[in-house]
């Protein structure tokens, strides 16, 4: 990496109206320039609910990835109105949430990990850290 390169990571929906908006998000809220987008349909149900899924341990290397060799100085983990990877309403979504951010911050204990909520108008909600 060269001097300058400064990184966020985010536990991302793989629809694609929420990576624009989170990652402008975290290049305003962190100061940093790029954001490592770990994607998946439905990523906190995932977390949350299916912990002996194989897609879990893909994050938690992506995520190891984006803190140890890009040194992330966040992840962001995301929930979102309308989705189509876990259609479950917006209360069951932060449950999924608080649960999933719990794990990511196992992963970088030293890094915070935000919960964020990306609403109907495609804006970015902060809800919960850790």
């Amino acid at each position: 990496m060269k001097d300058g390169d400064t990184f966020a990571g985010a536990v991302n929906r793989m629809d694609g109206r929420t990576q624009e908006p989170v990652a402008a998000w975290l290049k305003a809220e962190y100061g940093v320039k790029y954001v490592d987008q770990m994607t998946e349909p439905g990523p906190i149900r995932i977390l949350a609910d299916c912990p002996g899924d194989p897609r879990v341990e893909t994050l938690r290397t992506r995520v190891g990835i984006s803190v140890g060799k890009h040194r992330a100085r966040a992840i962001a983990v995301v929930a979102h109105y309308d989705c189509a990877g876990n259609p479950v309403d917006r209360p069951e979504q932060e449950r999924q949430l608080a649960l999933s951010l719990d794990i990511v911050k196992s992963w970088a204990p030293d890094t915070p990990v935000v919960g964020v909520w990306v609403n109907e108008e495609w804006q970015v909600e902060k809800v919960a850290e850790r």
